[in-house]
């Protein structure tokens, strides 16, 4: 027996730990243990699959946990556990359609998602992301996250070469990518660490977008305010080794 099912008939019975302890705890574990948290927010939707704090974070978990899985070897693992994370994201925002953290959490799993996909799909994605991203905006501007989100897709949109970003507004029916701009990926991400300011991935993609921007010396600072920061989510450390190997190659070119 799995321990999400016998969490989940403590639950049914009425027995063991309830649905706001389950999420508690869950909240609790969910930064440094995603995988422990996972098993909280399933058991509460083993039982009621219209919550919607368990859904998202639930997306949230899954999410965390396809981070870390980069190599070619792992790639099934990866897609299997972004797959799961969007049926809950999107399960999360149909329960709750201005729910801005349910907005942001499905626009980070179709993001993460679009990474690895070819340009057309990518093209495919890149509308919706957006939408929601501005929608969790809209829904709570203190969403530092949500703001990252925005930033990012600016980012990630600027980086296409000049053909790709042809091919997806003329060809693709990506007409949106032209909302696109370097100032507003570095706007949207100077909110986000504005807002929080200790969060280490904030600071790690404001760094590559003034890398990007032939800032080397803003983008030094930004890497370097890294190494003083806490680690307050599993995947800080592998931000931690990227933003030192980036600092190293930054350090190097000036």
């Amino acid at each position: 027996m799995t321990i999400t099912y016998l969490l989940f008939c403590s639950l049914a019975l009425g027995q063991g730990p309830g649905r706001d302890s389950l999420l508690a705890e869950g909240a609790r574990l969910a930064a440094m243990e995603p995988g422990a948290a996972l098993v909280r927010f399933e058991a509460i939707l083993a039982a009621d699959s219209s919550d919607l704090v368990a859904n998202w974070r639930a997306a949230t978990a899954l999410n965390d946990l396809a981070e870390p899985l980069g190599d070619r070897a792992s790639q099934t693992r990866h897609d299997s556990l972004l797959a799961g994370a969007e049926r809950y994201g999107r399960r999360a925002v149909r329960l709750a359609p201005e729910n801005a953290r349910a907005l942001f959490v499905l626009g980070l799993v179709l993001g993460n998602r679009a990474l690895d996909a070819g340009l057309k799909e990518r093209v495919r994605l890149a509308g919706e992301i957006r939408e929601l991203a501005l929608r969790a905006i809209a829904a709570d501007s203190l969403l530092d996250a949500a703001h990252h989100l925005l930033g990012r897709w600016n980012y990630e949109v600027m980086r296409l070469s000049g053909l790709q970003r042809f091919i997806a507004r003329n060809l693709l029916g990506g007409a949106v990518l032209r909302e696109a701009s370097w100032p507003k990926a570095e706007t949207e991400l100077l909110r986000a660490v504005a807002l929080d300011s200790t969060r280490i991935y904030h600071r790690l993609d404001l760094a590559r977008v003034y890398l990007a921007r032939r800032n080397p010396a803003a983008a030094e600072a930004q890497l370097r305010a890294i190494t003083s920061l806490p680690s307050r989510f599993a995947a800080d450390t592998i931000y931690r080794r990227q933003a030192a190997e980036l600092l190293e190659t930054v350090g190097g070119k000036r």
